[in-house]
């Protein structure tokens, strides 16, 4: 078979990751879905089953826990309720007993305090069902801009531990942004990486949550203090899609775009910017803006 009857077949299908992202709130039956893929209905489960190694039922299902439960954790904006109804359930009763067999908590339990573990775990699903088959689209050379960061003064907060647990250092940092008066939509939000996690999950890893102001950082609960991404040249990467791993785009910048662009590096470490993030857009529009800092 053909590279590129195999690549038509997964377009067909990364169709409809798409048409879900776009639709949680819909009745996703097995018709609708398989039209959105031009695939036959009869044979569509199976097809989708068979590439994705998971059903499309809890395929689907799996998608609307993850956003209720970024929205359970990190937004106080909607209730139990609303979540439970926007995620397709016909009552809060429904929705606990799924989010339940989920992650472990019932959805309130949750909001009040996430835990992370069998959080991550019921993700795993997820990641190998969109990893396992659909490679990534590698970036080219156009792609990257060059531009001039001006210096920018930032409320900080770092994370340094496990991973597995910077949930609990972002719901305080959201937290204080709410109090502080900076939502996204008036104040840049930044990650500053001083680690790459993958080089050893077990070790300790540091990363700065940032959101951009040039008030002063009054002493808080959070542990919020004042920071400053300086001023400089830096190359740029656009990832459109899932933000919660930037490793790929940061290995290729690293890997294929700076040896061949002839650019030395300078004393600062990677950083992102998160243009629009998930649950406030669906996931395959979430935008982040990878900075690599550059010598003029």
């Amino acid at each position: 078979m053909s590279r590129s009857v195999i690549d038509n077949y997964h377009a067909r299908m990364r169709r409809v990751l798409v048409f879900i992202d776009q639709n949680l709130e819909a009745d996703l039956n097995v018709e609708l879905l398989s039209d959105a893929s031009a695939f036959s209905r009869h044979h569509f489960q199976r097809q989708f089953s068979s590439l994705f190694g998971i059903s499309v039922g809890r395929y689907v299902q799996l998608k609307r826990m993850k956003r209720a439960s970024y929205r359970l954790a990190f937004r106080d904006g909607a209730s139990v309720l609303e979540i439970a109804l926007d995620s397709g359930f016909e009552g809060p009763e429904a929705f606990s007993r799924a989010f339940r067999r989920h992650f472990d908590q019932s959805p309130t339990e949750f909001r009040r305090a996430p835990r992370w573990t069998p959080w991550l775990a019921a993700q795993t699903p997820l990641t190998q069902a969109r990893s396992q088959t659909m490679t990534p689209t590698t970036p080219t050379e156009a792609e990257v801009r060059i531009l001039d960061f001006p210096e920018t003064a930032v409320g900080l907060l770092t994370h340094s531990g496990d991973p597995a647990h910077i949930g609990d250092t972002i719901r305080r940092f959201i937290a204080w942004r709410k109090a502080a008066g900076l939502p996204p939509k008036i104040s840049a939000t930044f990650n500053i990486f001083h680690t790459e996690p993958e080089d050893d999950a077990a070790a300790p890893h540091g990363i700065d949550l940032c959101a951009a102001t040039p008030r002063a950082i009054l002493p808080n609960a959070a542990g919020v203090v004042a920071g400053v991404i300086p001023a400089g040249r830096c190359a740029v990467l656009r990832q459109v899609g899932g933000g919660d791993d930037l490793s790929a785009s940061a290995a290729w910048l690293y890997g294929q775009w700076l040896p061949r662009s002839g650019h030395e590096l300078r004393d600062f470490p990677l950083f992102a910017q998160r243009v629009s993030f998930f649950p406030d857009v669906p996931e395959h529009e979430a935008v982040t803006d990878i900075f690599l800092p550059i010598q003029s």
